[in-house]
């Protein structure tokens, strides 16, 4: 039975979602780096949200490891490169709090548009300082969105309810999209010289790291206001306390900090025109609620179905489409470690075709999948997961190709491999009871169904052949469980595929290869038990 760690507080939801798949869960909080890797070899999920670093030493020691999930939309704490390369999947939930952050974003917009913290401070004291927290309207006014995805677009549509006006610098917002949402998509630098406010809703990586620093700075409108409910690291802190001090900047109202905790003599806590928060965004209960009943369902889902929901390094496979794809990962399986284990030469392309019923489905795990079957007799540790970034890594060049019109079969999945010597190919099908089959080998027709030991071999039409082959696994004591032939024409190239029951020896291999007629033997194996 699959186990999962809860590494984090979180609500009791999460646990209560994986339990009721019937997964062993343990919930271990707080846990020092040191006694997080003594342990988590014995799981193959690990449920976190900001607090656990999922380093790679963590992954190095999650032998069994298949899952990462966190229970919020930020992986700043998960080496995902490093996850992906030892074929773990992460999984976030960018949903389940994204109406909460984006509430966030507008109350801090809307206290430091009126002051709102520090003339609370004022009042409890006893002040009476009207004049001293002069306020400006929102309405009207021109609101920059840094980052217009799934918190971005939201935090757009409230600010339109408060009559402003909204541009945004996305590089992956389209512009049928920006036009929809009502906004106007622009590029960064005209941004920073026309918004009133600017709200940060960009995921922290190379290219957005400190993307508001002193150059950014100064490019903005004079008194403008900031808002960052989205990541640390994303403003530079000191150049702008620098823009503060020097009225440049009018306000920043910060959720998220560089480092955090954030140290309680930051400077930044000195200025007056600066409103804190202690990551905020995502602590309402509904919010809370939902990501870890979300995390839990989708880690679930995962080791139980293999359903693949909101994951950072791998295509998503539904709950619903789980089921319809299991038979054809199979076959996909199967069709790349065939080629992989007949391969002698260095990998250069690899083209899989997808043709009929197979066609309408969600074909991206399916070449993952191939991949893998293609990689793994070549190479350790390679999985789904991992496959694809090891073939980019390799200089493979990957081509998928989808035709739903049906041509001999309902379904066909035909993968052609490209090497340094030659071109192979191999082609097959689902039968009736859904099991894979092979119905082509390097365009030569056949029918087959791999067992846990296949002797492979190409050679000459001749006759005497099949005579020959019986009589060295005869005299060898090896039983034939199936044999089957096919050839270009008469007197052309061969193949036979003999499914025997146990493994030939290297000798007796040996001798099957020394024979006239034989071009290639190879011995293969497909394990009853890989499903994919």
């Amino acid at each position: 039975m699959a186990r999962v760690l809860i590494a984090d507080a979180m609500s009791p939801r999460a646990m209560e979602a994986l339990q009721d798949r019937g997964i062993n869960v343990d919930e271990k909080t707080e846990l020092s780096p040191k006694e997080l890797i003594a342990i988590i070899g014995d799981y193959d999920g690990l449920a976190v949200r900001s607090s656990t670093k999922v380093t790679a030493d963590v992954l190095n020691a999650g032998k069994s490891l298949k899952v990462v999930g966190r229970a919020g939309i930020g992986v700043d704490n998960v080496d995902v490169d490093e996850a992906t390369a030892r074929g773990v999947v992460v999984m976030n939930t960018p949903f389940g709090n994204a109406i909460t952050t984006a509430e966030h974003a507008i109350a801090m917009m809307m206290a430091l548009a009126r002051q709102i913290p520090a003339a609370d401070r004022s009042t409890r004291l006893g002040k009476w300082e009207k004049s001293r927290f002069m306020g400006i309207e929102v309405a009207g006014k021109m609101l920059g969105l840094i980052g217009c995805g799934n918190i971005g677009s939201i935090v757009a549509d409230r600010a339109q309810g408060l009559k402003m006006r909204v541009m945004a610098y996305d590089p992956y917002l389209s512009p049928e999209r920006a036009t929809y949402l009502g906004v106007e998509k622009v590029e960064l630098d005209n941004l920073l010289a026309r918004a009133d406010f600017i709200s940060l809703h960009t995921p922290l990586t190379n290219q957005t790291r400190n993307i508001i620093d002193a150059a950014a700075l100064a490019k903005t409108k004079a008194g403008m206001r900031i808002i960052n409910c989205a990541r640390g690291g994303l403003i530079v802190e000191d150049e702008l306390l620098a823009a503060l001090n020097s009225g440049r900047v009018a306000g920043a109202a910060l959720d998220v900090f560089a480092t955090e905790p954030a140290a309680s003599d930051s400077p930044l806590f000195g200025s007056p025109n600066v409103i804190a928060t202690p990551h905020l965004g995502a602590s309402t209960a509904e919010a809370q609620e939902n990501v870890a009943a979300q995390i839990g369902e989708q880690i679930g889902d995962f080791l139980i179905q293999g359903a693949i929901t909101n994951a950072l390094n791998m295509p998503s496979v539904s709950a619903e489409d789980a089921p319809k794809l299991r038979p054809y990962m199979r076959l996909a399986k199967q069709l790349g470690s065939f080629a992989g284990q007949s391969t002698e030469t260095g990998l250069k392309a690899v083209v899989i075709e997808y043709q009929g019923q197979v066609a309408e489905l969600n074909t991206r795990p399916l070449s993952a999948v191939v991949l893998e079957g293609l990689l793994s007799p070549l190479m350790d540790s390679v999985n789904m997961v991992n496959a694809p970034m090891v073939a980019r890594e390799r200089d493979i060049d990957v081509t998928e190709t989808i035709n739903q019109k049906e041509g001999d079969y309902t379904s066909l999945i035909r993968l052609t491999v490209k090497t340094e010597r030659r071109e192979r190919t191999v082609a097959g099908t689902l039968s009736s009871d859904a099991k894979p089959r092979l119905v082509e080998i390097n365009g030569i027709a056949i029918e087959a169904e791999l067992g846990p030991h296949m002797l492979f071999l190409t050679n000459a039409d001749k006759p005497g052949f099949v005579g020959q082959l019986g009589t060295i696994l005869g005299n060898a004591q090896v039983n034939i469980a199936t044999f089957q032939l096919g050839r270009t024409k008469i007197n052309g190239e061969a193949i036979a595929l003999v499914e025997i029951d146990d493994a030939l020896t290297d000798l007796v291999l040996a001798d099957v290869s020394s024979l006239k007629l034989v071009r290639q033997a190879k011995m293969l194996h497909f394990p009853p038990t890989a499903s994919g």
